[in-house]
């Protein structure tokens, strides 16, 4: 005995509008999904990893704006960031955040000018890089967040120099580690890992960048610095160990459980 789907089946085969008739993409999970000549929609590809554009800096707009007390010089060394005031009588809560937020610039001369000025804040600010640390966290997640190898380098470079920076800034930065780890545990182990796609802030010549996690930054740039991102990231997480005290370890534990102590090993 024929069922009834058999049935219609038959019949529609003899209907024009029912021949090859291409069947209909329907969203999954769904009704629709159990109605007849439909397929399930392919699910949107996850892109964990990919790189996130960032927007101009604020940093830059006040650099623009002749708001920092810093001008480039050229010598026969090179250039150089030359500062107009001395360093030290700096409002280091108003000046320090605005160059951590350049973390996130690639272009030059503004990721030269927020290197340098990040270096010779930390190298000359003593005790008044501590109270800073808090104002620090959103701008150093704000270029983690990005996932560029680039810019993960120079935050990994920055992050190494503020743990040593002064006494107790690493134990300050033990609090933090919630909201600057997980993108860390994320790509620490993406050797390999390569992206390709248009990078509007480069120049014309050279539009499409290779991003390289075993490299460390846009293929070129990387062989020029050597800079590896996945290695720069566990050096730095060592060096948040060693200088975070006690409670470092099993915090950075807690948020990348594949990391194994430097200390106890």
């Amino acid at each position: 005995m024929v069922n009834e789907t058999e049935f219609w089946t038959e019949i529609r085969k003899t209907i024009p509008q029912y021949k090859k008739r291409k069947p209909r993409v329907v969203p999954a999970f769904t009704i629709q999904a159990l109605q007849e000549n439909t397929v399930v929609a392919k699910p949107r590809r996850y892109e964990l990893y990919k790189p996130q554009l960032p927007k101009p800096s604020t940093f830059r707009k006040f650099y623009e704006e002749g708001v920092f007390p810093i001008s480039l010089e050229n010598d026969i060394y090179g250039t150089k960031l030359s500062w107009k005031v001395n360093i030290e009588d700096l409002d280091f809560h108003h000046y320090l955040p605005l160059f951590f937020d350049g973390l996130t610039e690639t272009e030059q001369p503004y990721k030269f000018l927020v290197e340098q000025g990040i270096s010779d804040m930390l190298e000359h600010g003593g005790p008044k890089i501590l109270p800073v640390v808090p104002q620090l966290i959103i701008p150093i997640k704000k270029a983690l967040n990005t996932k560029m190898p680039e810019i993960i380098c120079a935050t990994m470079k920055a992050l190494q120099k503020l743990v040593r920076s002064g006494d107790c800034v690493g134990e300050a930065l033990v609090p933090y580690f919630r909201q600057i780890l997980p993108v860390l545990n994320l790509l620490k182990d993406k050797n390999g890992k390569r992206f390709l796609y248009i990078n509007p802030l480069h120049s014309k010549k050279s539009k499409t960048l290779i991003f390289d996690f075993n490299l460390g930054e846009g293929i070129d740039y990387s062989q020029q610095r050597g800079e590896n991102a996945a290695d720069m990231i566990q050096e730095t997480l060592e060096m948040l160990e060693i200088y975070g005290g006690e409670d470092a370890f099993i915090n950075i534990k807690y948020m990348i459980p594949t990391y194994e102590s430097c200390m106890m090993n």
